[in-house]
Parts: structure tokens; C-alpha cells; sequence
């Protein structure tokens, strides 16, 4: 097929997702029929079964397919991870964030964001502060690390609080 027909059909899905599916869909299913193995077509449908419909196991194998057709593809890591989370995962997610980082150029920041909420979600809270605290030294965009903040806050807020020796005295008051 020509290249260039293929690559408007590509286009075509990209302008058209998220607010026209059915044309996102119909695009993407001929850039497919054309070239199976096309990385960017197969990453736009594993977002579309993630967030569209929900298939997060659809959604896995494309984004499985974008990478093994395109291995530097940087989009399909940070959505790949999250579906890996979303899915319970878990010990996949940890590879997956693990072969991240040897990927050159790929967002440090974005891969250690993930780490620290995939240890949130385990509620290793500790590792996770120390993650997101590594997040805010590799993201270089003031609204992730007002976010990244927001994380951390959270995070402090969900660990157990520490018992002062005020509170041991009050207890053996009561008793």
C-alpha cells in the first residue's frame, strides 16, 4: 500500500479521536488491514479500548503490538503502564516501568510518577514519597510538579501518624 495513503488513514483516526469514534474507529481499521503491525494505529487503538470501552486486556495487547512493531515508541509507555495499574497488574506494571527507564529519551519524570503510585497502590507509602520526590527532579512542566505535590500530600496523609508520647500519656490516663 502506498505510504502515504496509510499515514492519512493514521491521521485521519488521530484528528478525529475522541470525538469522533466511529471514524476513529473505521480509519484505524484500515490503516490495520493495510499494515498490521503499524506502532502508531495500534497504540490509538489500545487507547480507545482503555478509555473508550473499558477492555483493558484489548488494551494491553495493542499497546503490546505497538511496541513490539516500534520498541522507542515514547507515547504507548506512560498509557501502556497506566492500563497495567488499572488492570491490577501489577507485577507487569513493575517490568514494564523497569524497561522504561532504559529507554532513551522517554520522560523520566512521567516513568518515576507511575512508580510512585504503583508503591501507593501496594502501600509501600515510604517508597512511594521517595519515587515521586525523584519524579519532581526529572519533569521540567510547572503543572506536573503541582501535581506531583498534590501527590505527595496525599500520600502523607494516607500514612499512619505517628504516636507522640502525648498520646501514650493520655491513653494510660484513661485506663
Amino acid at each position: 500500500m502506498d505510504t502515504n495513503l496509510l499515514n492519512n488513514y493514521v491521521l485521519k483516526a488521530i484528528d478525529a479521536y475522541p470525538y469522533e469514534l466511529e471514524e476513529t474507529v473505521e480509519n484505524l481499521n484500515y490503516a490495520l488491514s493495510y499494515e498490521a503491525d503499524n506502532a502508531y494505529a495500534l497504540y490509538l487503538m489500545g487507547r480507545l479500548q482503555a478509555e473508550q470501552f473499558g477492555d483493558y486486556e484489548k488494551a494491553k495487547h495493542y499497546y503490546a503490538e505497538a511496541l513490539a512493531s516500534k520498541l522507542d515508541f515514547h507515547k504507548v509507555y506512560a498509557h501502556y503502564i497506566l492500563v497495567l495499574i488499572w488492570n491490577e497488574d501489577y507485577d507487569e506494571a513493575q517490568k514494564l516501568i523497569d524497561f522504561a527507564f532504559t529507554i532513551k529519551g522517554l520522560n523520566k519524570g512521567e516513568v518515576y510518577l507511575f512508580q510512585g503510585q504503583l508503591f501507593e497502590i501496594l502501600q509501600k507509602y515510604k517508597k512511594a514519597l521517595k519515587t515521586l520526590k525523584l519524579a519532581k527532579k526529572h519533569v521540567y512542566n510547572n503543572s506536573l510538579i503541582s501535581f506531583i505535590d498534590s501527590e505527595i500530600k496525599r500520600i502523607k496523609n494516607k500514612m499512619e501518624p505517628k504516636k507522640t508520647k502525648k498520646t501514650k500519656c493520655k491513653k494510660k490516663k484513661k485506663k
